[in-house]
């Protein structure tokens, strides 16, 4: 790739691609006006009067040339050069310069010279450096040498830094204009984004559509498509909640009539059958729900790890819980306290059913925070890692299918909250304990 080195160094943000495209024109602008105008136009200007110096200078030189004594080249001083502009001495009352001179930043003091030395061969040396505002010739005649003095004015178009001055000021001027404009067309983007983001993450926050039409476009079709995943999810709660009540009456009947007849092996099967179809019933309403409609808040993770420490009901399985060590205390977290305790709860349900030896663990970055969960089971291959998280998959060969119930749903609940959180979900194998390590990241 030829410019993969430029795409590199390039603005990647919005604002910066659209400030690069305002300055780009600008300053190239700028160049073109002072190369072509500027090199050019003063040049030429310069030129065309430094002309007409070379006509009153040799006019003069001339008139002294053809002068028959001393009080005849005064005369000519006196009436010719004077009423013309051009101071006129000899060179022997000051100092004698055999080069010429002329400031570093002086545009046109080069045509200048250029110019007059091109049309009076009889100049010695030209100074433009002394004395900026004026003009210095060294002359000789076939009489004498002289110095002429004129004003610099007469051979410079006046005053070429004040363009560049003022193109600079203009400039600058507009370019504040144009990052004012550019600000307000951008921060419309930016609320979006930012609503949209927080709604990736289970927040709804306020957003109002503004900005150019095609950003009012934009933001009207995402709280349209707010409303219908916001309005899909409610109604899919309420007719689960339904379904959930409805389904309920028949099993508890079932248990009741089970738990009045004679005990035998087959009641026995029957009811664990029952209790069977009330935790898959729970996972079912569970998956479809997720939380989704319940607000996040700031919640102390420590805390709500513990909780679910406390609550474990194994008594044959108790979980280690682990803080790492950091020299900052774990910060309050914005999430959906819930939510995260049913996916913990999973996930330890999980290795506690798998293994006799499980292990919670925390840890926090700059901008996220980790729960993670280790067993001593058997672990789940790499290989069929992803379809460990799909709902209604059950692992055949990875993990003893023999312990528990369940429809393979646990991880899809745990996946589902994670990304409601804008967090993930990992799953690894633990160097410690030798089973599974599950891996769940939430942002701060």
């Amino acid at each position: 790739m030829t410019f993969a080195w430029l795409k590199s160094i390039l603005p990647k943000g919005l604002y910066g691609r659209a400030a690069m495209i305002l300055l780009v024109p600008v300053i190239t602008i700028q160049l073109v006006v002072s190369v072509t105008f500027i090199q050019r136009h003063f040049d030429g200007v310069t030129q065309q009067m430094s002309v007409n110096i070379v006509r009153d200078v040799s006019l003069i030189l001339k008139q002294i040339d053809d002068a028959n004594d001393t009080y005849a080249v005064a005369k000519v001083i006196n009436e010719l050069a004077l009423p013309l502009g051009y101071a006129i001495v000899p060179t022997e009352a000051i100092d004698l310069n055999n080069t010429d001179s002329r400031a570093i930043d002086d545009l046109t003091g080069a045509n200048v010279i250029t110019t007059l030395r091109a049309g009076i061969p009889a100049i010695d040396w030209i100074d433009l450096k002394t004395n900026g505002r004026i003009v210095r010739l060294g002359l000789h005649s076939t009489k004498s040498q002289y110095s002429v003095t004129f004003d610099r004015s007469r051979v410079s178009a006046s005053a070429p830094h004040q363009l560049l001055v003022m193109m600079i000021i203009i400039s600058i001027l507009m370019t504040l204009i144009s990052f004012i404009f550019l600000r307000n067309q951008v921060r419309p983007i930016r609320r979006l984004a930012r609503a949209a983001e927080a709604f990736g993450r289970g927040r709804n926050i306020p957003y109002r559509v503004s900005g150019a039409t095609e950003v009012r476009a934009a933001g009207q079709a995402f709280l349209a498509m707010r409303d219908r995943i916001e309005r899909h999810i409610e109604q899919r709660t309420l007719m689960l909640s339904g379904v959930s009540h409805d389904l309920r009456t028949p099993l508890t009947r079932l248990k009741l009539g089970l738990s009045l007849s004679e005990p035998s092996e087959e009641t026995t099967d029957l009811i664990r059958d029952v209790d069977d179809m009330e935790v898959m019933l729970e996972e079912f309403l569970a998956f479809a729900r997720g939380d989704s409609l319940e607000e996040t808040v700031l919640t102390d993770p420590v805390q709500l790890a513990q909780q679910v420490i406390d609550e474990f009901g194994r008594d044959e399985v108790v979980p280690e819980f682990v803080l790492s060590q950091t020299d900052t205390p774990f910060a309050q977290v914005r999430l959906r306290p819930n939510a995260v305790r049913r996916a913990l709860q999973n996930l330890i349900n999980n290795a506690a059913r798998y293994g006799n030896l499980c292990r919670l663990s925390m840890d926090q970055t700059a901008g996220s925070i980790r729960f993670i969960v280790e067993d001593n089971g058997p672990g789940i291959p790499v290989a069929q890692r992803d379809l460990a998280i799909r709902p209604f998959i059950r692992l055949d060969s990875a993990r003893n299918q023999d312990h528990g119930t369940g429809v393979g749903l646990g991880l899809s609940i745990v996946m589902d909250i994670a990304s409601s959180h804008g967090g993930a979900l990992e799953l690894l194998d633990s160097e410690e304990l030798g089973g599974l390590k599950v891996v769940l990241t939430l942002p701060r």
